[in-house]
């Protein structure tokens, strides 16, 4: 039998999910993650949930893994000391960067520029160069070449750049550069920007390739211990991680360009919410991933993420093909605090994490968090994790009780204060990928997941306007299961940067075929068979004279039919939605990429057996729960035992042991066919 286990890494918890291929039977597993090393909060998980499936490690045929290290390195600065070799007269390409400054009006006054990923003085410039068209203007001198890198061997360097003008035409001269830095840097990892990113506009190009550089040996050094802890388990499973845009990549490849995998973390749980999507009948949906340090959300139209050509962490934004996922310092271990200067509630983006964690939890906790607001309120019962972690009520009641003291309000109207501030928070998040991308909420649902989703989705729903609102079934490793559940993907690009009216079709096309047999044989050198391959393409346009591009998907068949034409409208199409105006100017076809993806696992999500509408059956206990200002009676329910069908009044709470759902007074759930609990307004 086959076995393949997902594994996402959060802040607080590390979510396992096993299932077995050929029967569809599942486990899942959280464990406290280790921040320190990962993977030692990972074995654990592993060693659990083969216990609890009867298996050997040796039995698990895939490792499929969502991680933050990369994202973390960067966030922390902790990435590796990077040189940088670039062409003469270029060396201050990362500090000119782009004009462009975050925040409001007059923010450049207090905006501090941070420092680039290579420093100056680890910056050199070698003489040669290759024009716009890909010829050679001026020779390689390798004399210079090997003193310039002696200079950032004697610097110290633990990684190193080549990012050369006009590169992505021609990469001649940077792979000369980088067999010589093999020799002279031996050891020291080597990221060529015209295998990184083979795409017009300089400074994206270097900056992406520097930063693939600054993580690549932090990368390989979480890999390379990863995989001989699991071969110590006895795993010899193949292990593949998950890339930014929601597909897989192989162990390998993602030591060799880490820089795919900076926004590994949240996208597993868009895939996952794909997955629930495709089995619950929902097409539109804006996820809200809530976890222990920050709510990820994302839109889903149609069962196909938004992506985007730019990935961003913190103040770093590179080049590199993402889901559209936007993270707020919200969660459910976020601090609340009352500022000395304003005596204003704030909640966030601080948090408790896994250690200590929430005062609820127990842990040495003093600070309080959104989770013991949740538990003071009455909306998460002393019992989680299917009873194996009991919660401290009275230690969240007295650390709630400190910011009811500084507010000079009572201990429920503080904790209902703390719940709302949050909600709003997620809420300005799900605005932004909704609303000011052109989309109306209201036809969309909104699936809550993660530990704290479901706490929480139907305030959110209620604010955007937007029903259902989805509790999935095991919300809680729903990222896990996107990581179980997606593909193999890989991508290359190139440049084309010609007028629309320029553009044949038949030309494209003979480009697009040429760059689709390089990605597919990417994959197939990754194990997966020829018969399992697609590929698809997408075309970068704008107007001539700007300078963004909007990326479209398009087909071979698309150009047969449509021709040039029909892409232009398209991205008239898509350029009036995002900012309601067209132009008359002339379109210009900017990059081309083609796309390679594997087979997608079809997984069928278990029935659930028929109920009559009545959850009698799965009702634990009477409750009180503070709602609307008052307290309210409400009922608790246990998942396990709810059938198809069930209709739960609220308010009500609905347990599980990964998970727990709130439904509010004024509002209905019903159990669906496949056990996911739909939320509308009574």
């Amino acid at each position: 039998m086959g076995y393949r286990l997902g594994v996402d890494v959060g802040g607080t918890f590390t979510d396992l999910l096993l299932f077995n291929t050929e029967t569809g039977a599942f486990w899942r597993h959280k464990t406290p993650s280790t921040p320190h090393d990962s993977s030692e909060g990972i074995l654990n998980g592993v060693t659990a949930i083969c216990a609890q499936a009867g298996i050997k490690a040796s039995e698990i045929d895939y490792f499929l893994h969502g991680t933050t290290v990369a994202t973390n390195a960067v966030l922390e600065g902790k990435g590796a000391k990077v040189g940088l070799v670039t062409t003469e007269g270029y060396r201050d390409i990362l500090q000119i960067a782009r004009s462009f400054v975050p925040g409001g009006l007059a923010a450049w006054i207090i905006w501090p520029k941070p420092q680039p990923l290579a420093a100056l003085e680890d910056t050199v410039t070698v003489k040669g160069r290759i024009s716009a068209e890909g010829e050679e203007l001026r020779p390689l001198d390798e004399a210079d070449v090997r003193a310039q890198l002696g200079i950032l061997k004697q610097n110290g360097v633990k990684a190193v750049t080549v990012s050369l003008i006009n590169a992505y035409t021609n990469g001649a001269h940077e792979k000369r550069i980088g067999e010589i830095a093999a020799e002279i840097l031996p050891d020291v990892p080597i990221s060529l920007s015209h295998r990184v990113l083979p795409e017009m506009q300089e400074y994206e190009r270097t900056l992406t390739t520097v930063a693939n550089a600054s993580v690549q040996p932090v990368v390989a050094t979480y890999v390379s211990n990863l995989r001989t802890r699991l071969a110590a388990e006895g795993m010899t499973g193949k292990l593949s991680l998950l890339r930014s845009d929601g597909g897989l990549m192989s162990a390998q490849k993602a030591e060799e360009h880490p820089v795919n995998i900076l926004m590994s973390g949240p996208a597993g749980g868009v895939t996952g919410a794909i997955w629930v999507g495709r089995n619950a009948g929902i097409k539109n949906i804006l996820t809200l991933d809530v976890g222990g340090t920050s709510t990820d959300v994302a839109l889903i139209e149609n069962l196909e993420p938004r992506r985007q050509r730019t990935t961003e962490v913190g103040h770093l934004s590179v080049r590199a093909s993402a889901l559209d996922v936007k993270t707020v310092g919200a969660g459910g271990g976020s601090i609340a605090y009352v500022p000395e200067l304003t005596r204003a509630l704030r909640v966030g983006p601080q948090s408790a994490g896994a250690v200590p964690g929430p005062v609820a939890y127990g842990k040495g906790g003093e600070l309080p968090t959104v989770t013991d607001a949740n538990v003071v309120l009455g909306y998460l019962p002393e019992n989680l994790l299917g009873g194996t972690f009991k919660l401290d009520r009275e230690g969240a009641k007295r650390a709630v009780q400190t910011i009811a003291d500084a507010l000079g309000i009572d201990l429920m109207a503080a904790a209902r204060g703390i719940i709302d501030i949050v909600n709003e928070n997620m809420f300005g998040a799900l605005r932004m990928i909704s609303v000011q991308q052109g989309y109306d909420p209201r036809d969309f649902a909104v699936m809550g997941f993660g530990g704290a989703g479901p706490l929480h989705v139907n305030a959110v729903a209620r604010l955007m306007g937007a029903w259902p609102a989805v509790s999935p079934v095991s919300p809680g490793v729903l990222c896990a299961l996107g990581d179980a559940t997606t593909r193999m993907r890989t991508e290359t690009a190139r440049s084309w940067s010609r007028l629309a009216q320029d553009t044949k079709p038949e030309d494209l096309v003979a480009v697009l075929d040429e760059m689709a047999t390089q990605v597919k044989g990417e994959l197939l050198s990754d194990g997966v068979p020829e018969g399992e391959i697609t590929t698809a393409f997408e075309v970068d346009v704008r107007y001539a004279g700007q300078a963004f591009e909007v990326p479209l998907t398009i087909t071979a068949a698309d150009l047969a039919r449509d021709g040039i034409a029909g892409v232009l409208a398209r991205f008239d199409e898509e350029h009036k939605r995002l900012f309601t105006f067209n132009m008359d100017t002339p379109h210009e076809i900017v990059n081309l990429r083609a796309v390679a993806l594997g087979r997608a696992l079809d997984l069928p999500a278990a029935p659930l057996p028929q109920g009559n509408g009545d959850p009698s059956a799965a009702k634990i206990r009477d409750h009180k729960l503070w709602m609307d200002g008052r307290e309210q009676d409400a009922v608790i329910y246990d998942r396990a035992k709810l059938r198809a069908g069930d209709i739960i009044p609220g308010p009500a709470i609905v347990c599980e042991m990964d998970s727990t759902t709130l439904i509010e007074s004024g509002c209905v759930a019903t159990v669906d066919a496949v056990g996911n609990i739909l939320i509308n307004l009574a």
